[in-house]
């Protein structure tokens, strides 16, 4: 048989499939705890904004006792409360009762505390924990928690993402007779066949998501290239400036990530919306499922073997 032909018959043998397997496998574990962090955090990130109104900040209730502070007098309070801060931002409610918003800054270091009008007392976090948290984890999510370099760490991610897919596919294939029982999942066999079967099964249904997540990643991390693809196949002709299909699926690109198309698919609504949310969220929870049994894996063709 030639090549061709003992990749649609039995490609376990080839050397091309043995090395994409070890490109596949050490790719999936350097990302291991990327994969995680990553998809733990995108799921919830889906629900970001019913997080944002779950934990939104309320208005803090003072005791009106007194004259009130000036804002000098708050702005010195609040900067002897906190030593090497300066206040960049001081708002006050409109009602007498309401404790004032002071914004401080330390290098990059910012912080937004509440601070009674009458007597100084700092009384705490503006933002309430929860709020706080989902702020944290977009932080985390987008940027690593590393600013301009996390996020383009985070491009690497995705370009690897997408290797992985492409690779794992391939090595999916396990020939002309056998490919149907590779879609599902033997649960009657010993448990590392069922745990080499469940990986299997996963990663083909969930390959769309895996490779669509790697693609809007890497493009949410370094939009400028794929801008520069679309410019070079659909120059912007200024006297005639209608929408190219390219900035369409530049578009697209940003919202599929996380899976929010209300408003955006025509007559999709509450409903809609929240059941496409639940789909990017269960498949989402399949990446964390897929490295657990890729290392199972590993572990028992190498490791275990010792």
């Amino acid at each position: 048989m030639n090549g061709w032909q003992k990749w649609v018959a039995q490609p376990q043998g080839l050397w091309l499939r043995r090395a994409l397997l070890q490109v596949h496998l050490w790719t999936g574990i350097g990302l291991g705890l990327y994969i995680l962090v990553i998809s733990v955090s995108g799921v919830m990130l889906i629900y970001r904004n019913e997080l944002y109104r779950t934990f939104a900040p309320q208005p803090r209730i003072v005791s009106v006792s007194g004259p009130r502070m000036e804002r000098e007098q708050l702005t010195a309070a609040a900067e002897r409360a906190y030593p090497g801060y300066a206040v960049t931002d001081l708002r006050e409610r409109g009602e007498p009762n309401l404790a004032v918003e002071i914004s401080l800054s330390r290098g990059e270091e910012l912080t937004l505390r509440l601070f009674d009008p009458y007597t100084g007392e700092d009384l705490g976090y503006a933002l309430p924990a929860g709020f706080r948290f989902t702020a944290w984890l977009l932080d985390l999510h987008d940027n690593l928690l590393s600013g301009e370099t996390g996020r383009r760490v985070n491009g690497i991610g995705g370009l690897s993402l997408v290797l992985m897919s492409v690779t794992g596919v391939i090595i999916w294939w396990p020939g002309i007779r056998s490919w149907r029982r590779s879609l599902s999942i033997d649960l009657r066999t010993n448990w590392k066949a069922l745990n080499w079967s469940l990986h299997s099964a996963l990663g083909f249904w969930c390959l769309a998501f895996v490779l669509m997540w790697g693609v809007t990643g890497t493009y949410l991390s370094y939009p400028q290239p794929f801008s520069d693809v679309v410019e070079y196949l659909e120059p912007f002709d200024e006297n005639n400036p209608v929408e190219r299909i390219g900035d369409t699926v530049l578009y697209w690109l940003g919202y599929l990530h996380f899976g929010r198309f209300i408003r955006r698919i025509p007559g999709c609504g509450p409903g809609c919306n929240s059941t496409l949310m639940a789909v990017w969220a269960v498949f989402g929870l399949m990446l964390p499922v897929m490295f657990v049994t890729g290392v199972l894996m590993w572990w028992n063709r190498s490791v275990g073997k010792l």
